[in-house]
């Protein structure tokens, strides 16, 4: 596989100032130094903050309400394989800028906010309790990268940056990156305190709103006013609105509302989150309405993408929600069933993205298209789109999807994305994945007991929900996946997490879990104990189990769980409303193979809340070893890493 080379250093292009002292500057000289060619068209790229693959209406979602992104779909092309560089935002964010992958920025974790300046990648020291050594993110988007506002403005175009950054502050920002005009200015990871005012950006920026106010509102007018500025000269947007991202807090009315149209057995109920969606719509429709009354729809390009997948666990820390709600935070934000996971998961549900495209005399209106693209595509597309040619120094690792907005096949080999960080909200460890074709295969480094990487391997077109791991039925597959990993590992320099030597498994639980190693399982009929991060379930009796409360899951619910044992056997997952209520117990059977480590899926058919789920191991014939436990129903999951 070739790769595209690294980038050569630039020197900063504008220097630092006030915003004050900006704005002046900018009312009073020419925007570029460069004329605007008239016949260029107009570039809008919209891009939502945690917004997951079925949110939309004509994404598939019967809860949330997007008229606008609706009527966008059916004007041009929705992709439905279009995925992010990155499961989390900041590195999508440079990875759109800079047309780079973020394993080669370094840039591959949402800490841009930090006030300390990162600018070197590297394997963070690590403790005694970390199994794995992870990466230390880069903190800003350096300077010396080429990007697309910078070759959009240097060839004539007006260039604004609207909302959420999170790349930098000064001298990051967006300013120093190629736009002329940046609102608020803010290098937080979300709306200043909350989405509806009073907020609490600093008083420096002059961005005030008045009680009751939504921030999309007043951000969308902001579009507004640049685009009415701007109509009689190419322009670029770069509208990068701060919902449906943390803190979750809405509008009254709007919660009101979608607390009528709830169905608590949907997959999909969380009323302040879809409060958030709609209010996203809005600012869009503002928005495409004014290209409309300027008389520039049909000249200006349109692109609507999302960072990462949606939030699929329930509402997070306190300080994620808005206590006013904190009622309607008990399930999940949202759901991106059927895909697997969500934010922060190398999963389906962490990088497939909603992904709409219209570009006024070229794409079809209301078409779907199946072709893979990433967030690296965008730099080089765009360009592509205006007639604005690369610079030499230039080298993404992004393609231009022009022929797929043609109705054209694209050339590509793979896609990659690399997440080198534990995340304990989704369960996932780092790693790595590769897409060719219909094949993805996902490499967790050093996840083995003997520290090597553990494989996973899928069929998209077969089990787009990534739940049957086949990289034991094709090893010769897997081999060569994984060695174009190794290529995109080495040809990026990228951070690649390690087993820790100085680990020490005896101090390695902390805690809630040393006070209670089983994490809240009991063993019955049975010896359990915690071992090198792997619960070791020892039979005393013919039926050894392990129970566990699920009052809070409720429906069809999947029991998967990573186990090993040298003789196997048969075993069965069993739900009861009570642990004294045996004569109501129902259970599905499965069988452990004996061997390596082994993934077991069993699907429960349940009806209404679990209560206690005991999970029977064919412990009696010898002991079996849990790496983790993962019990996921339609609207929660859980899991447990031993």
């Amino acid at each position: 596989m070739r790769f595209a080379h690294r980038l050569s250093p630039r020197p900063v292009n504008i220097p630092r100032f006030t915003v004050s002292v900006l704005a002046a500057m900018l009312l009073a000289t020419p925007a570029s130094l460069h004329a605007a060619d008239p016949s260029r068209p107009n570039i809008l790229f919209i891009m939502a903050d945690d917004l997951g693959w079925r949110d939309l209406s004509c994404y598939g979602s019967t809860f949330h309400q997007t008229p606008n992104l609706d009527k966008l779909a059916a004007r041009g092309v929705k992709f439905a394989q279009a995925y992010a560089a990155n499961p989390l935002c900041s590195p999508t964010r440079s990875s759109v800028l800079t047309g780079l992958w973020p394993a080669r920025t370094g840039i591959t974790a949402p800490n841009c906010h930090l006030p300390q300046v990162i600018l070197d990648k590297r394997l963070a020291k690590g403790n005694p309790n970390a199994r794995v050594l992870v990466a230390t993110s880069v903190t800003r988007l350096k300077t010396d990268y080429v990007t697309l506002p910078e070759v959009l403005r240097d060839a004539g175009y007006r260039t604004g940056h609207f909302g959420k950054w999170h790349l930098g502050a000064e001298p990051y920002s967006a300013l120093q990156h190629g736009f002329e005009v940046d609102w608020p200015h803010w290098s937080g990871p979300g709306p200043a305190g909350s989405y509806v005012a009073p907020w609490k950006f600093p008083p420096k920026l002059g961005v005030e709103g008045q009680p009751g106010e939504h921030v999309e509102d007043t951000l969308s007018a902001q579009v507004v006013k640049f685009i009415r500025e701007n109509k009689d000269r190419p322009f670029f947007v770069n509208y990068w609105q701060f919902s449906v991202h943390a803190p979750y807090d809405a509008k009254d009315k709007l919660v009101a509302k979608y607390r009528t149209l709830a169905d608590p057995k949907a997959p999909q109920r969380n009323p302040v989150y879809a409060a958030m969606v709609e209010s996203l719509d809005d600012g869009i429709g503002r928005v495409l309405a004014a290209l409309e009354e300027c008389g520039i729809a049909e000249k200006t390009i349109v692109v609507f993408f999302s960072d990462n997948g949606g939030v699929s666990w329930p509402g997070g820390p306190e300080g994620h929600r808005s206590s006013r709600f904190q009622a309607d935070m008990t399930s999940p934000p949202t759901s991106n069933l059927p895909l697997r996971n969500g934010k922060a998961s190398l999963y389906e549900g962490g990088v497939r993205e909603p992904c709409l495209v219209v570009w006024p005399g070229v794409t079809e209106a209301g078409t779907v298209n199946d072709t893979v693209i990433q967030s690296i595509d965008w730099m080089p597309t765009l360009l592509d789109m205006a007639g604005v040619s690369l610079p030499k120094d230039a080298k993404p690792d992004g393609v231009s999807i022009v022929p797929a907005l043609k109705g054209k096949a694209l050339s590509r080999e793979a896609i990659f994305t690399h997440f080198p960080h534990d995340t304990p909200a989704s369960g996932q460890h780092p790693g790595t994945s590769v897409r060719r074709g219909d094949w993805k295969l996902i490499r967790l480094f050093a996840r083995n007991d003997d520290g090597t990487d553990q494989l996973e391997l899928y069929n998209l077109r077969d089990d787009l929900g990534e739940s049957k791991n086949l990289a034991a039925e094709k090893p010769d597959l897997v081999r060569e996946l994984n060695a174009m990993i190794d290529g995109f590992l080495k040809e990026t320099e990228a951070v690649v997490p390690v087993r820790n030597p100085n680990y020490k498994p005896a101090t390695a639980t902390q805690g809630a879990a040393e006070a209670n190693p089983l994490q809240g399982w009991k063993a019955r009929g049975s010896e359990a104990v915690v071992k090198d991060g792997v619960l070791i379930v020892s039979g005393v009796n013919a039926s050894p189990f392990l129970g566990v409360g699920a009052a809070n899951l409720s429906g069809p619910t999947t029991v998967k769980f990573r186990a090993r044992s040298a003789t196997g056997g048969a075993g069965k997952v069993e739900w009861l409303p009570t642990a004294t209520a045996a004569d109501k117990a129902k259970s599905v059977s499965f069988r452990l193979t004996g061997g390596d480590w082994r993934e077991v899926t069993v699907s429960l058919p349940a009806e209404g809340a679990l209560g206690i789920v005991r999970l029977y191991l064919p412990a009696q014939k010898g002991p079996v070893e849990v790496d983790w436990i993962e019990l996921k129903a339609a609207v929660r999951s859980r899991r447990w890493e031993f």
